[in-house]
């Protein structure tokens, strides 16, 4: 009787076999079936990138029409509609901030944009033909100051955030300002002598010619910032001598600081508009 029982019956052994191999089967189904859907979504997933990328390098040659139905329903329509969106909404949020901050922008900075701090001031056309009009003499000073300049826009001189006073130019703004003055000198031979001034005594005092730029300052002396000369020698028998004096630089100028051109033997200055002028421009 106890012999067919264990007969009829399984033992522990073979239960725990049966156990084992359910389990290691149930393991790779399932291993399979996370493959194959793993497997599924990155093909789908590639395929979706593949489109988009199609889409912006134009390998869809596909034409599509907003107002197409097939075309609102491509995937190429979406993500073109999609990034356009995100375009308009990056310019709109953009933009307002821009214009805040050009509105916050101080207005000299603005208009030094439009309009450069400078100054180019003339001799005056109308005193060409006569001695031109000096400032009088500084014993602080070399030469005689030029007061004689022209400063309408009638000619080519102007004016832009810069004063003339008394033949100064007036800073307006503190900075590194490029500095400049060309003098013309005629001279002419008198046909007579001067009481009893020979003409080679004549010709020799009158052959030196400097011009001087000069800034006034909080200090009260002028400083000298420049100055040029021409030493020339007039042939025995000309009538006529021309000669040009022209000399820039760049110096720092404060506000309300002061510069002025002066030169020696004024009487041969001629105040042509075109061959005598004076300037200043901001450089930074």
């Amino acid at each position: 009787m106890a012999m067919t029982q264990a007969l009829g019956s399984p033992s522990a052994g073979q239960t725990c076999a049966l156990i084992l191999i359910v389990t290691v089967l149930l393991q790779a189904l399932c291993v399979a079936v996370t493959y194959m859907y793993f497997t599924n979504e990155l093909k789908q997933m590639q395929d979706k990138y593949k489109d988009s990328i199609a889409c912006f390098l134009k390998e869809d040659d596909s034409s599509w029409d907003p107002g197409d139905e097939e075309s609102v329903s491509s995937p190429c329509w979406r993500i073109r509609w999609l990034v356009r969106k995100m375009i308009l909404k990056t310019y709109e949020e953009t933009i307002p901030t821009v214009q805040e901050r050009q509105r916050n922008i101080p207005s000299r900075v603005g208009e030094r944009h439009f309009q450069r701090v400078a100054a180019h001031i003339t001799g005056n056309r109308r005193r060409s033909n006569t001695l031109p009009i000096l400032g009088s003499k500084n014993e602080k000073v070399l030469g005689q100051k030029i007061n004689s300049w022209e400063s309408s826009r009638k000619g080519f001189s102007f004016l832009n955030s810069v004063l003339l006073r008394n033949g100064e130019l007036v800073i307006q703004e503190t900075g590194f300002y490029y500095i400049y003055s060309q003098t013309y000198f005629r001279f002419q031979e008198p046909e007579e002598v001067i009481g009893t001034v020979s003409k080679e005594e004549n010709r020799r005092k009158n052959k030196q010619m400097v011009q001087y730029i000069y800034k006034y300052t909080s200090y009260p002396d002028p400083i000298l910032l420049m100055k040029s000369a021409r030493n020339s020698c007039w042939s025995k028998d000309s009538e006529y001598g021309l000669y040009s004096i022209y000399q820039g630089g760049i110096f720092e100028l404060k506000q309300n600081d002061r510069i002025f051109v002066s030169v020696t033997n004024e009487q041969l200055v001629d105040m042509d508009q075109e061959a005598s002028f004076f300037g200043a421009f901001l450089v930074g």
